[in-house]
This record gives C-alpha cells, sequence and structure tokens, in this order.
C-alpha cells in the first residue's frame, strides 16, 4: 500500500522503489515465519516436521521472489502509466493554451489592421483617377 500511494503521488525514484520492496520483502518473510511457526505448532503432533533438506524451504524463497519480481514490474507499470497519463494531460493543456494564445493573436492582428485601413486611407490608391488637365 505503501509502494503504490508512493507511486500514485508521482513517485519514481528507483532507489526508493528498492527500499520499499526489500521493507516489503522483509514484512513478506516475516508474515509466512510466523504464520509458519503457529501452523508448525497445531500441526507439530500430528505431523512431523519436514527437515531442511528436502527442498520445500528453497522452492518458496523462489516463490516469493517471483511474486515480489511481478510485484515491482507490476509496479513499475503502473508509474508508467501514470507518467503517460501526466504527459497526455500536460499535452492536452499545453495545446489548449496554444489555441486560445493563436486565437488571441489572430484577433489582436484583426483589430490592428482596422485601426490601420481607418487611420491611414492615403495608402489605398484612390478608386478614379482625376482628370488630368489638357
Amino acid at each position: 500500500a505503501l509502494r503504490l500511494s508512493y507511486l500514485l503521488s508521482g513517485g519514481h525514484n528507483p532507489a526508493i522503489l528498492d527500499q520499499l520492496l526489500h521493507l516489503q520483502l522483509e514484512a513478506t518473510v516475516l508474515e509466512k515465519g510466523t504464520a509458519g511457526l503457529r501452523r508448525g505448532r497445531r500441526m507439530a503432533p500430528a505431523v512431523p516436521a519436514e527437515s531442511p533438506g528436502t527442498g520445500t524451504h528453497g522452492l518458496d524463497a523462489a516463490l516469493l521472489a517471483v511474486e515480489l519480481e511481478n510485484r515491482r514490474l507490476e509496479d513499475e507499470l503502473l508509474a508508467l502509466k501514470v507518467r503517460r497519463e501526466r504527459r497526455t494531460d500536460a499535452g492536452s493543456r499545453a495545446a489548449l493554451r496554444h489555441t486560445e494564445e493563436l486565437a488571441r493573436l489572430q484577433a489582436e492582428v484583426g483589430m490592428l489592421r482596422c485601426h490601420a485601413e481607418q487611420t491611414r486611407p492615403w495608402l489605398h490608391p484612390p478608386v478614379f483617377a482625376p482628370p488630368l488637365p489638357p
């Protein structure tokens, strides 16, 4: 939950993500270890404890490592999606600002043309040339 919150709030520092992943790994190992101890105590009379050479612990560790890697990759995907959405939002906001600025500038150019035509009538040639004296 902490890692997800960090990613959703825009965090993307690889060192912090690694720390969060390491903390999650430690918490998972502690939870599994505690749950295993509780199960072992309850089941001890009925089922003998496995010897360390059976390889079950190695499989559990490998499975845990794969699960953690999957979670890390999912978090990375989520971070990429969040960044892409932010870029898209930023791009659309920038496009909107540019469109508004273009409309404002076009209106200003139109007003300046109008003003120039009204204040400088000598720039336009007369429609009818005056008759030349003989």
